[in-house]
């Protein structure tokens, strides 16, 4: 019986998590089927629509943009990380009850650290934005000891609600996008969904130093709007979207549901050649 296990956002029809899991399956031979569904919620709720997976034989499905914080909201139980997260981008679906999980954190930190080599420790970092991507970063990367964090989101009180979150002994400091500190960062994170639409967050350049890591979680075959953004103002700056991340998190919740960790770089590597035009 070949199980069943799917992605669900609005939109999904940019997503690779569907070549990411076959690939992975592949490699572990896993006998399992993965698919992008979109929620409208002009057709549907959030709940009905999981429910009606539960239904139909699912084992687990993957949330993405804008579901993270209503799968918080729905799931029966949830791992430490998801309760610290706030918000949930896995779910695991077993006797009637479903198990949330977070793997969005791990899948950024390990990507930064382990792939572009850039170590969080004692660095400063800006991140924008202060949804439910964000909100599952926040604790893996503050477990990695950044010297301060600064949160900048559209409202501020948003952020400060956020950054208030934490009990820890690292600076966190929060804006709206106006009043971001005058000075660089070492690690700059796009965790806003603006780059799916062509859009930037309204950010003034002063942020960018020579070295800065410029990251944006989301990803594409170009270069995001905000990657060249950023080199267009600092050349020099190191620029890298999310696919990594993305593997890095499917490769967790590919592990939550199967209990076999998959190799990624690959995985990484196969899905950025495929994805160019």
């Amino acid at each position: 019986m070949t199980d069943l296990y799917a992605v669900v956002g609005n939109p999904i029809a940019h997503s690779k998590s569907p070549l990411i899991h076959r690939l992975f399956a592949e490699q572990t031979d896993q006998d399992l089927v993965y698919e992008a569904l979109l929620i409208d919620t002009e057709d549907t709720t959030f709940q009905f629509a999981i429910s009606d997976l539960i239904a139909r034989g699912y084992r687990g499905i993957n949330i993405t943009v804008p579901f993270k914080l209503d799968a918080f909201e729905l799931a029966d139980e949830l791992s430490s990380r998801a309760e610290v997260a706030h918000a949930v981008n896995t779910f695991s679906f077993k006797n009637g009850q479903i198990s949330g999980d977070n793997t969005d954190g791990i899948g950024l930190v390990t990507d930064i650290e382990e792939n572009a080599g850039r170590p969080f420790k004692d660095k400063k970092v800006l991140i924008l934005g202060a949804g439910g991507a964000v909100q599952g970063i926040m604790q893996p990367l503050l477990e990695k000891q950044p010297g301060l964090v600064h949160i900048a989101n559209r409202t501020a009180k948003r952020a400060e609600v956020l950054g208030n979150r934490f009990e820890t002994d690292i600076p966190i400091t929060t804006s709206d996008w106006v009043n971001i500190p005058d000075n660089t960062f070492d690690i700059i994170i796009n965790g806003t969904s603006a780059s799916l639409e062509g859009k930037l967050p309204p950010i003034n350049p002063t942020v960018l130093g020579q070295n800065s890591l410029v990251y944006d979680m989301m990803y594409s075959a170009e270069p995001t709007v905000f990657m060249q953004w950023a080199q267009q103002n600092q050349p020099s700056c190191q620029v890298r979207d999310g696919l990594g991340m993305l593997v890095g998190q499917a490769a967790e919740a590919f592990y939550i549901w199967r209990g076999v960790r998959p190799e990624t770089q690959k995985v990484i590597d196969e899905v950025r050649r495929l994805i160019q035009p």
